[in-house]
């Protein structure tokens, strides 16, 4: 499912998205490579984008992961990600995970992204719990969180560890379903 904005569209992955995805990690390399490191791995060239793209599109028709691209409608230039992903269909729980480029960054487009991927979760995946984990001074993604509606949970202890990093305390927020 499609989602259009004045400014940009969140689209399900596609294999179309390769280069652009490519375009978007190589730009942001400092910007991602602490907390999306395998994203940024999987994208450093247009060969292993075109690989990484061909595996999500995999997973998201398998039901294992949703990936949706963030598209800005001028230029066609993919802004960011979104991931709904760590899906427990048992439990009817997933995560969400989400980059922005960094001139992007601050203009709301990740923050109505993930509110409408949080509906769009509940009401037609059926989830009924959304988490976003994210690190203390990531103050940016916490103000994305809490402004969707997510209620901070707890402190997950050890629950990353960046590239040639110690593991970090990680953040737990969570929102429940009340449809």
């Amino acid at each position: 499912m499609q989602f259009e904005f004045d400014n940009y569209i969140i689209d399900p992955i596609h294999e179309k998205y390769a280069w652009r995805i490519c375009d978007l990690v190589t730009v942001n390399s400092d910007r991602f490579k602490r907390f999306f490191p395998f994203t940024l791995a999987q994208n450093l060239t247009p060969t292993l984008s075109t690989y990484f793209v061909n595996q999500k599109v995999r997973q998201f028709h398998n039901k294992e992961e949703f990936l949706y691209v963030l598209k800005e409608l001028e230029n066609r230039t993919v802004i960011g990600l979104v991931y709904i992903k760590e899906l427990d269909w048992a439990k009817k729980k997933g995560e969400l995970a989400y980059c922005i480029g960094y001139q992007y960054e601050g203009k709301g487009y990740t923050t109505q992204s993930v509110r409408v991927l949080s509906n769009y979760a509940f009401e037609e995946l059926g989830l009924r719990t959304l988490q976003i984990i994210v690190h203390k001074y990531n103050y940016a993604s916490i103000r994305v969180a809490e402004k969707c509606g997510y209620i901070w949970k707890k402190t997950l202890s050890k629950a990353f560890t960046p590239p040639n990093e110690n593991p970090l305390d990680m953040e737990l927020y969570e929102l429940d379903y009340e449809g």
